[in-house]
């Protein structure tokens, strides 16, 4: 099987993506799912990395992941205000 690979750097090392069918792309934003294999200049891989990106919802979050995060995020500058305008009233 012939790789696509792009070279990066100063030139002893190539990155090859793959998507979650296994074929190899050039486009970094098409590998959403699948591996990143590093070689060196003789060819030998050095590193391949796995990753996989999945947008799904939490089944027991009534809100949005984002309004969620929000509302956590006022809650921590309450409790950081709370406990300066405690530590101010000492």
């Amino acid at each position: 099987m012939e790789r696509e690979e792009e070279r990066i750097g100063s030139g002893d090392k190539t990155v090859v993506y793959a998507d979650a069918t296994g074929r190899t792309t050039d486009d970094p934003a098409r590998a959403v799912s699948g591996e990143i294999a590093e070689y060196d200049a003789h060819g030998r891989p050095l590193r391949r990395t796995r990753f996989f990106l999945d947008r799904s919802e939490l089944p027991w979050l009534p809100v949005s992941e984002s309004a969620f995060l929000l509302w956590v995020l006022a809650a921590l500058l309450l409790v950081w205000a709370g406990i300066g305008i405690t530590l101010q009233l000492m």
